[in-house]
């Protein structure tokens, strides 16, 4: 029998999808990329998501044990930080461990403060790292390519793959992003693939797709080898990259990009307060 259960939360305004999963008799819990609400026009941020997420676990009587960023997210700001104070402080939030990576790029880019060793994550996850949860685990995959640090979590039949795919009508992440490369990404799907055909994958994401208005968030390793646009069907390693790399080059950059990484690459945390009380995230000029 399963141990575990999960609820989905949808945040329109960014197309992500969060998570809150948990097990059934300790009610330990594990939230995966919560969504910061942020208005950019205004500067304005608020946590009006993740409180939903935050009256479900009381609701329920969960503890909440993890947070889990899959990657540095370039769509959306993370409420990692806001969740673990709502929630009282005692969750550890992680991320892989090659967001040491992300942090020396980007750390210079915005000239920020960092020591680029994994500060303020709490857990700093290997490859193959196991978390318990309370009788079930979550097991840590490496799967970079679109970004360094990013990880795919594995509970039981469940796995929770951040950006490295979309439904299969929609394809695969993209690999410009500085640090990514769609080689080691086509590597990391083929690690996904070796997984069960039955091995439940929840998405990071979902924009629609032709003929498909509706979002979706769930399919399954098997669906994802038959049927996905960019690398189902046995689709080559040479091939993958080839259209990858064609794809990424009419692509726009993501609109909240700046603001998203000066924010995630730090767990959330929004940047210190300069000496008027105020907070500022920075603009960098004709960097990209």
């Amino acid at each position: 029998m399963p141990k575990l259960e999960f609820l989905t939360f949808f945040d329109k305004d960014s197309n992500t999808f969060s998570y809150l999963v948990w097990e059934k008799v300790s009610k330990a819990a594990v939230v995966i990329d919560p969504v910061l609400d942020f208005e950019q026009a205004s500067g304005r941020t608020g946590t009006s998501a993740v409180q939903d997420i935050v009256r479900q676990i009381d609701t329920l009587g969960l503890k909440l044990n993890y947070i889990l960023e899959t990657h540095v997210h370039a769509d959306h700001l993370s409420a990692a930080s806001a969740l673990k104070l709502l929630t009282g402080g005692t969750a550890q939030v992680g991320i892989g461990d090659q967001i040491c990576r992300v942090q020396k790029v980007f750390g210079a880019l915005f000239a920020v403060p960092t020591q680029a060793d994994g500060a303020p994550f709490d857990l700093l996850l290997s490859d193959n790292a196991i978390l318990p949860l309370g009788a079930a685990t979550i097991r840590v995959l490496h799967t970079p390519g679109h970004t360094p640090a990013c990880v795919s979590y594995l509970m039981e039949d469940l796995l929770f793959v951040g950006d490295t795919m979309f439904m299969p009508d929609f394809g695969t992440a993209r690999c410009d992003f500085p640090g990514g490369d769609a080689a080691t990404l086509y590597r990391s799907i083929q690690k996904l693939f070796a997984l069960p055909d039955q091995t439940r994958m929840l998405m990071c994401h979902d924009y629609g797709a032709p003929g498909r208005p509706d979002v979706a968030n769930e399919t399954t390793i098997g669906a994802q080898k038959t049927g996905n646009i960019h690398v189902g069907q046995g689709r080559s390693e040479a091939d993958f990259v080839a259209l990858r790399t064609t794809r990424d080059a009419t692509l726009s950059m993501p609109k909240l990009l700046l603001p998203s990484v000066q924010v995630n690459m730090h767990a959330g945390e929004l940047p210190a307060a300069e000496e008027n009380g105020i907070r500022y995230l920075k603009l960098p000029l004709n960097q990209f």
